[in-house]
């Protein structure tokens, strides 16, 4: 802010009373939230916050951000819907304006705020606009000397973030992360899946604060890639970050898709019908990709569905090298949003790697064992690994039961040999031929490894369970196999399922406890970061390691498993 010494023109008190006036409602005007329209909020009524950029607010060369047009969205007698983005605003110039003051004081308990910042937190920290912060989610610290000579200590972009989380909270109001926009740009007819690691890192956020998230990113790059690059010309406006109008709801309605979707949603009572009429994300799904077999091995039969489920994340810049996972539910559960409480491991791995150089992408499915990724998702996977890239393989929970099992049609034959069934699918009422565990493993293997890239197997992860204090090495014969068939091929084995176990027996049954849902499988938040944490202790463990140039400062504090 430039500082006006008017000295020589001030002579009289009078003067001085007029000047002091004039700068206070100047700077009113600069400090106020900038929404001078919005009527006097209802306080009878809880209110729904939207904090960002432009992206969301704006009104220049026919742009519109999707914070206005989201208000149609609410019952507005039911709930205050109020637009306090700020056009040209990173989390820092946000916070250091004191924007965010302003809607603390119009914060009450029961309120809901939505923040979304990060498109402008990119850039100079000292010169030019000045308003980046610094990159990560630490709690490093920088002195800068502004242009106008101001001091100003800057601070990471998470510092800023946690602080809007924490003074939402305070207030008994509910605070929900959201990924941020997408831009129109894209590479060999792929959108651009993000700016730089912002979802990666809203993502941790959310999850290292206990709140919810919403991938905006992926929900509006999912439709901009189903509706192609020329049809979403017309989303946008003057440029390839501000929407058009048609652009901004377009934007909006994906909001409202991720809200409602989102566990025991908080907005779900307070929907128009224009609200209600949008699809959460469990509807807003597109058909399963059918399969082309990739050698002379037999066609495998489709994945048997109970119909179409929403396309699974892809590489956010397809320029740098990916760690893709595979595997089920106990690597990513549902959506990978925390339903029912629910995590995988590989959502919260993505805070150990530095998303400036690697993707991390994860691929897994909930309900699948080796044979139905294979035959239904796995071509899909492969298309994208390219030279270069790595894939962490863990299977073994759901390939257990019958070979055709009416409901699933999972299993497959025990062992790691060359064993084959032949069966007429009763899911798809297809012929398929059935092979061993094993068997499923190589071929992952084999196809990654003719991309150039590196496959990476890894032990399941064990129950819960212990005896005599002892924590069950469960998963028997799918450890045994696993590790048979990464000797066999000469490829990184990590052996999660001992990895995990050995630390619970350290721990006991009572700290153990808070890993796991009701299920004794599947992990909360809590179990699904150890587990992570245990992956990452196991890559730290081979030798030698092809991930070690592409951990994040968090890897730092995990030591390397000595068996692995």
């Amino acid at each position: 802010m430039r500082v006006f010494s008017p000295q020589s023109f001030i002579r009289t008190r009078a003067f001085i009373a007029l000047a002091m006036v004039a700068v206070c409602a100047v700077a009113s005007a600069f400090l106020r939230p900038a929404d001078a329209q919005t009527p006097d909020l209802n306080p009878n009524l809880p209110t729904l916050f939207v904090v960002g950029d432009s992206t969301a607010r704006n009104s220049a060369n026919g742009a519109q951000g999707w914070g206005d047009p989201f208000k149609a969205y609410f019952d507005t007698s039911k709930i205050n819907v109020v637009n306090r983005a700020i056009a040209g605003r990173s989390s820092r110039t946000y916070f250091n304006e004191g924007r965010w003051d302003n809607v603390l004081k119009e914060m009450k308990a029961g309120d809901i705020v939505l923040l979304q910042m990060g498109h402008n937190d990119g850039g100079p920290i000292d010169t030019g606009k000045a308003r980046a912060s610094l990159p990560g989610l630490g709690d490093e610290t920088r002195e800068i000397t502004l242009p106008d000579g101001k001091k100003e200590t800057v601070r990471t972009y998470g510092w800023y973030m946690r602080r809007f989380i924490a003074d939402t909270k305070a207030k008994g109001a509910t605070p929900i992360v959201l990924s941020l926009t997408i831009r129109n740009i894209w590479k060999g007819g792929q959108i651009e899946r993000g700016s730089g690691n912002y979802r990666q890192l809203t993502q941790e956020l959310a999850q290292s604060q206990g709140v919810q998230w919403i991938d905006l990113s992926s929900i509006v790059a999912d439709r901009y890639q189903q509706l192609g690059e020329e049809k979403v010309k017309g989303m946008f406006g003057p440029d390839y970050v501000h929407t058009s109008p048609m652009g901004a709801d377009f934007n909006a309605a994906a909001v409202v898709a991720g809200l409602k979707s989102l566990p025991n949603s908080p907005l779900t009572a307070f929907l128009s019908e224009k609200g209600k009429a949008v699809a959460p994300l469990s509807s807003a799904v597109v058909p399963v990709t059918a399969v082309v077999p990739t050698s002379d091995a037999p066609a495998p039969a489709p994945a048997p569905t109970s119909g179409t489920r929403r396309p699974l994340p892809v590489p956010a810049d397809p320029q740098l090298p990916t760690l893709f996972l595979i595997g089920d539910s106990t690597v990513r559960n549902g959506l990978g949003d925390g339903s029912n409480g629910q995590w995988g491991w590989g959502d919260p791995i993505a805070a150990f790697f530095d998303g400036d150089k690697i993707n991390v992408v994860n691929r897994a499915v909930g309900g699948l064992s080796s044979r139905t990724y294979f035959t239904g998702f796995w071509n899909e996977t492969l298309a994208m690994i390219k030279p270069g890239d790595f894939v962490i393989m863990q299977f073994g929970h759901n390939d257990g039961g019958e070979i055709n099992d009416p409901r699933r049609a999972r299993a497959t034959l025990r062992g790691s040999g060359e064993e084959t069934v032949e069966i007429v699918n009763a899911l798809t009422k297809r012929k398929e031929t059935v092979h061993t565990y094993g068997w499923y493993l190589r071929r992952f293997v084999a196809d990654v490894k003719a991309k150039g890239a590196t496959p990476i197997i890894a032990s399941l992860i064990p129950r819960r369970g212990f005896t005599d204090g002892k924590a069950n090495r469960s998963g028997g014969n799918y450890v045994k196999w696993a590790a048979e068939v990464a000797q066999s091929e000469k490829v990184p084995f990590i052996p999660l399922n001992e990895i995990i176990a050995s630390q619970y027996d350290v721990l006991g049954p009572e700290k153990v406890g808070p890993f796991f849902v009701a299920d004794n499988l599947h992990t909360t938040l809590a179990g699904a970061q150890f587990n992570a944490a245990s992956v990452v202790a196991g890559l730290k463990g081979l030798k030698p390691n092809p991930l070690a140039p592409y951990f994040s400062a968090t890897a730092s504090g995990v030591a390397g498993f000595e068996g692995a």
